[in-house]
């Protein structure tokens, strides 16, 4: 049996390619974009400005998958959290998180991960496989249409490694910010990733306006290894390198993530190591505090020693912010409620 087209995931460009070799007229492809991408549609019976015959040739031919909500924690801060579940019965998250400025919204890249790093909850089971550009669409789309609110910024932070996912999330990227569908500016857009370098300078060449974000965690490779698997294959001084690289390409600033972890990464030594390994780079510094993953590594920073950490790097002239704390008393880390889910046999 051939295997249907996954409607969703053809760009605009593709989709009129598609409707050309149905023998359809030229804007009917602007229609079916606009139904998927600005209506939300989630069944062709909803596009009533399509002929019912070709509505029926579509079902037969096509695709139209959604990500389905199956849970949903709200938080007392009005950050949401949302389990999906996906066509193949696969699991993710993402979050909504609600700001004066905007709704932003953290999605997942893959159905798990294969990174390892050991703070965090994604990564326990493994990458099961990456998600095609339909399903990083309809977490957004799933999320306005249950809020009836518009998302104007999109994370690409939640469960797997983006650039572990390449060409899908490129696509995505360029399908969110498609006049023709939500219309989200590249600007609003930041891309998270543990630092694939080759994967980075490919970035670079894209001409995209996104944020890149860089989870670094550490000051040095000896700590970051112990963190990070991926560190073993990727040197801090390679990183650094395909950063300049990039923020010389684009003319963007580069985000480091940091998270905080007590005894471990919060020395007064680790922000001065910090400090001079960013010097003169146009870079912001992201401090986390840690929110702790049972069987994982170590506990958050005292709040403290987070301030003492950002002082350190104000000191040196690197930007810095602690990141707001939002959604710390429903399951925030991402990965948290899909192993949840998984640990009680539903998966």
């Amino acid at each position: 049996m051939e295997e249907k087209t996954d409607l969703k995931s053809l760009g605009f460009d593709e989709l009129q390619d598609f409707i050309k070799k149905a023998g359809q007229k030229a804007f009917r492809s602007r229609q079916l974009y606009q139904w998927m991408h600005r209506q939300l549609a989630v069944s062709f019976d909803e596009m009533t400005n399509l002929s019912k015959e070709f509505r029926d040739e579509l079902k037969d031919s096509c695709m139209l998958c959604s990500a389905k909500i199956v849970q949903r924690q709200v938080s007392s801060d009005g950050t949401n959290k949302f389990l999906m579940e996906l066509s193949d019965g696969n699991h993710i998250e993402s979050v909504l998180m609600k700001y004066k400025h905007g709704n932003s919204v953290c999605i997942s890249t893959q159905a798990g991960c294969r990174m390892g790093c050991r703070f965090c909850a994604s990564t326990v089971g493994g990458l099961i496989r990456s998600l095609r550009p339909s399903e990083m669409l309809d977490q957004i789309y799933e999320i306005q249409r249950i809020t009836g609110e518009r998302v104007s910024n999109v994370i690409l932070m939640g469960i797997g490694e983006p650039l572990d996912n390449y060409e899908n999330v490129i696509k995505f990227i360029h399908m969110l910010s498609d006049e023709h569908g939500l219309n989200i500016s590249q600007r609003n857009i930041t891309l998270s990733t543990c630092g694939l370098v080759e994967q980075m300078y490919r970035l670079a060449k894209e001409e995209l306006a996104i944020t890149l974000a860089v989870s670094l965690h550490a000051p040095n490779d000896m700590l970051r290894r112990e963190m990070m698997p991926v560190a073993s294959k990727y040197p801090i001084s390679e990183i650094m390198e395909a950063c300049r690289n990039y923020i010389e390409k684009t003319n963007r600033r580069v985000t480091f993530e940091y998270s905080m972890v007590e005894g471990k990464n919060d020395s007064a030594r680790a922000a001065e190591e910090l400090s001079w390994l960013l010097k003169g780079m146009n870079c912001h510094v992201n401090l986390i505090p840690l929110n702790p993953v049972a069987g994982r590594l170590g506990q958050r920073s005292r709040k403290n020693q987070i301030e003492e950490f950002k002082k350190i790097l104000e000191k040196n002239h690197i930007n810095v912010t602690v990141r707001r704390e939002m959604g710390r008393d429903i399951d925030a880390a991402c990965g948290q409620l899909r192993n949840k889910r998984s640990t009680i046999g539903l998966e």
